[in-house]
């Protein structure tokens, strides 16, 4: 099977390889080269996730990666810097393939690969102490309720990049980071379904977006930081 795979250059001085037609798959390298490398690796270890909970939409076996389109991550002014933010932003990258509206197929695997991917987190986080959760390690950014409440507020961001919020500001999400991560999860999956055969581009702040971009973007970050934290531990 062919794995389609668009190359995002230029983020946090690296490249990212999207698997577009797989939400949630994705590789990492210094350049568009390493990155497209390891997506052979990335492609089985995620077919083989889909196969670990009972399904078989995509077999690990006769992946082919195949890259078929780039775009290069860049920075715009931003219009009214926070206290503490960079004056400028990143546009990151908007694929031809994101414009393509979600099927009811689509949507029915993301609602299930959202629960395994959150579940794989819980797992991660699940007896925890409370002291294991706000120790920030040295040279990271956050403690592990830290990257916890950052993973709720950038599902919050990204749903509001298609027009829905709830509540109308992040700073309004629960303090406690896993209450933050169920509210916003549970609006999500009830948000998702309305997007199939929608077609739907919006621009804001410079960058292009679409419910693929969104669904590609927040299954790749919640699973991106659970390894994250996986590390950490």
């Amino acid at each position: 099977m062919v794995i389609r795979v668009g190359i995002e250059n230029n983020n946090d001085d690296r490249s990212i390889a999207w698997a577009l037609e797989h939400p949630g798959c994705f590789a990492y390298g210094s350049n568009a080269l390493e990155a497209g490398k390891a997506m052979d690796r990335a492609a089985a270890e995620y077919a083989g996730w889909i196969q670990q909970h009972g399904m078989s939409w995509l077999s690990p076996d006769g992946l082919r990666v195949v890259v078929i389109e780039t775009f290069d991550a860049y920075r715009i002014p931003r219009p009214q810097p926070a206290p503490g933010q960079k004056p400028t932003m990143m546009v990151e990258s908007f694929f031809h393939a994101d414009v393509r509206p979600l099927s009811g197929t689509d949507v029915e695997r993301a609602l299930k690969m959202l629960d395994w991917s959150r579940r794989d987190l819980l797992d991660v986080v699940k007896g925890l102490s409370d002291e294991q959760r706000n120790r920030v390690q040295p040279g990271e950014r956050w403690s592990i309720n830290g990257i916890l409440k950052h993973i709720a507020g950038a599902e919050w961001w990204y749903q509001e990049r298609i027009g829905s919020t709830f509540p109308e500001r992040e700073e309004d999400l629960p303090p406690e980071p896993l209450e933050a991560l169920e509210l916003v999860r549970a609006h999500f999956l009830t948000f998702l379904p309305k997007l199939s055969d929608v077609s739907q581009m919006l621009k804001l702040e410079g960058e292009d977006w679409s419910p693929r971009k969104v669904l590609r973007r927040a299954l790749w970050h919640e699973r991106d930081h659970t390894q994250h934290i996986r590390k950490l531990l």
